[in-house]
């Protein structure tokens, strides 16, 4: 809040001018000042006449006082000029020695005015109900003291900071059209009479007074109206161009925005932020010089409005006024490039043959510095790029560095992303050879010893088989390599399907000393990826035998079907009759790199299984006790044969 405080002197002159016929002594009422209450003496014919005639002049002087100060308001509405206005008729009119207008704070419930003396600006807070001005915003009544000493609510602290003398005291609120108190205006010290005795301020002062306070209210409510009006006005009016130049931009950084929301490479990305930038600066050609974090190499991404592909050019440093701004990290803008010395060396670009005349160059800033720069070149109408592209184009530089650092950083995850799942899968397809080596094995000690030819043709069929299941390995890696990702679902006659697991399973386990049980409730056909689902056998029975360790055990297959679920789904049921699982890793059994503690366990095979699970849309759950795990799978079946 803007607060004016003036104090304002009675001037010397009028002094001498009062005229004035004695008064009865006052008499003191409660605090106020009233008239005596025994009728005065009677008078002379020519007393009376002068009393009256100074009374009339009085009333002439308040009268013409009025007037002037209702003129006087109507002639500015600076806040300033209008208080010291009001400050200095009002000492004249009620012929003071001094006025002082406070104004109130209302955030702070405070009195608040400052006061001019010589060189020094000192302002002056009253908490309201605090002295005399305190009081009169409190209550809202005027208040007349004839001897401000004797008073309790006066603070004499002033008169002793300033050598200043308050004697008598007319204090007013000053209320506006509302009725509303925005503050108060005191007098002090009413001027000597003719006698040289202190004066006393009377009713009528206090009438006029109250009517001052209320002109003078409603003249500041209108300074303040008028000067918040003029100050939005001019707000607007920059506001108003504000927007305009925002409305132009945004609608420019919308348009980049969407063209570089559709991009899915880098060269589309380029060609959206070329395309906006050469539209709204109206230049012929934009390039975008990147450098590689890896290498250093430095590649220029050209293109014109000629050529309908960009155009990359590799340098072997930054070269050229994009390689200035580069180096220097600031903006370039030049008239003619093809004169202009911060350009050397640029062999490579005038054997590109690059036409650069005139050209402005932004750097493009990365998360660690500059990571490259946007350039525009050759003007469409010949003229420098002036001050509207310098403060366009950095805008458009920091929307595209976001972008760019957006789609490098996003090509450079998808490839560490790429190669870490190729990792991971190798590692599966790695874990899962186990099985089908370990079965080739021993098929082929067995066909070592075995004298019987039909045997031996048995055998070597099944060695086959466990190929076939290494090709199929093969081939997923391959396909996923290319982004071929595919689970081949076909009907699986389930007998057959289990006895293969039988055959391949039967003796590796024997030799471990685990039996294998099947109990095929369900003995039908069954819809999945034959060879995904073996791998899921192969993993479990493995887990399973490798947990029971030296002792052995059962390790049960059972195949049934959900009756209950509208396709029927078709449930595996793999038991041992082992340890159990660990109880602090029972709830993440299935995450990769979990194991138990086995010796040459990976952690991978129980993850494999689940990717499995899911890639057929269906579900591997676990429980276990000291006793042995459960592994139930859970195939969903769709209703037609496809």
């Amino acid at each position: 809040m803007t607060v004016r405080w003036k104090s304002a002197s009675r001037p010397a002159s009028e002094e001498g001018e009062r005229e004035e016929t004695p008064r009865p002594p006052p008499v003191r009422r409660a605090g106020l000042l009233t008239a005596p209450d025994a009728p005065p003496a009677p008078v002379s014919s020519a007393a009376r006449i002068a009393e009256l005639e100074a009374t009339l002049l009085h009333e002439k002087r308040v009268s013409h006082a009025l007037r002037e100060v209702g003129l006087a308001l109507g002639t500015t509405l600076d806040l300033d000029q209008l208080l010291e206005l009001i400050l200095t008729k009002t000492t004249e009119a009620l012929e003071a020695d001094r006025a002082t207008l406070y104004l109130l704070d209302e955030a702070n419930d405070e009195l608040v005015s400052r006061i001019v003396q010589g060189d020094e600006v000192r302002s002056i807070r009253l908490k309201v109900g605090k002295g005399i001005a305190g009081h009169v915003a409190r209550t809202g009544r005027s208040l007349r003291i004839e001897d401000a000493y004797e008073d309790p609510r006066f603070n004499q602290e002033w008169d002793v900071s300033s050598g200043y003398r308050t004697r008598s005291i007319l204090a007013a609120p000053m209320k506006n059209h509302l009725g509303r108190i925005i503050g108060v205006i005191q007098v002090l010290n009413k001027s000597p009479d003719e006698h040289g005795a202190h004066g006393v301020f009377t009713d009528t002062d206090a009438v006029v007074l109250a009517a001052l306070a209320t002109q003078a209210a409603i003249s500041i409510d209108n300074s303040r109206l008028f000067l918040s009006v003029t100050q939005k006005n001019m707000q607007l009016l920059d506001i108003k161009e504000q927007l305009e130049h925002r409305v132009r931009d945004l609608k420019l950084l919308f348009g980049l925005e969407s063209a570089m929301g559709r991009a899915t490479t880098l060269d589309e990305l380029l060609l959206a932020v070329f395309g906006e930038a050469m539209r709204s600066c109206e230049a012929r050609g934009a390039a975008v010089l990147l450098q590689d974090p890896s290498s250093g190499v430095m590649t220029l991404h050209l293109l014109d409005d000629k050529a309908k592909k960009l155009r990359k050019i590799t340098l072997k440093e930054a070269e050229g006024l994009a390689g200035y701004a580069f180096r220097h990290g600031e903006t370039v803008v030049s008239d003619d490039a093809r004169v202009d010395e911060r350009r050397f060396p640029d062999d490579e670009l005038v054997k590109a043959g690059v036409d650069w005349r005139e050209v402005i160059a932004v750097p493009l800033e990365g998360e660690e510095g500059t990571m490259g720069v946007l350039a525009l070149y050759n003007k469409r109408d010949r003229r420098p790029f002036g001050p509207e592209e310098q403060l366009l184009l950095p805008s458009i530089a920091a929307n595209a560095s976001t972008a760019l650092r957006l789609q490098l950083a996003r090509e450079s995850r998808e490839r560490e992303e790429r190669l870490t799942t190729i990792g991971r899968l190798l590692s599966g397809v790695i874990h899962d050879m186990k099985t089908p080596f370990m079965v080739i094995s021993g098929y082929v000690q067995k066909m070592e010893v075995e004298g019987k030819k039909a045997k031996r043709e048995q055998y070597a069929g099944l060695v086959l088989k466990q190929f076939e299941h290494l090709r199929a390995m093969q081939r997923e890696v391959l396909e996923f390599a290319r982004g071929e990702r595919s689970v081949l679902v076909r009907r699986v006659y389930l007998t057959k399907f289990f006895e293969d697991v039988r055959g391949q399973l039967e003796s590796q386990l024997a030799s471990s000393g685990v039996q294998l049980v099947l109990d095929l409730e369900d003995k039908g056909t069954a819809r999945f990826d034959e060879g995904k689902l073996l791998r899921i056998v192969q993993n479990l029975a493995r887990n399973a035998a490798e947990a029971m360790g030296t002792k052995g055990g059962t390790f049960t297959i059972n195949v049934s079907r959900d009756k209950l679920a509208a396709d029927e789904p078709v449930l595996m049921t793999f038991s041992d009759t082992g340890p159990g699982i660990p109880k602090e890793i029972e709830h993440r059994v299935f995450e990769s790199f979990v194991t138990s503690g086995k010796r040459g366990g990976t952690g991978l095979g129980l993850a494999i299984v689940k990717k499995i699970a899911e890639e057929h849309q269906g579900t591997i759950t676990v429980s276990s006790t000291p006793h042995g795990a459960t592994f139930v799978l859970r195939l969903p079946q769709k209703l037609d044969d496809g």
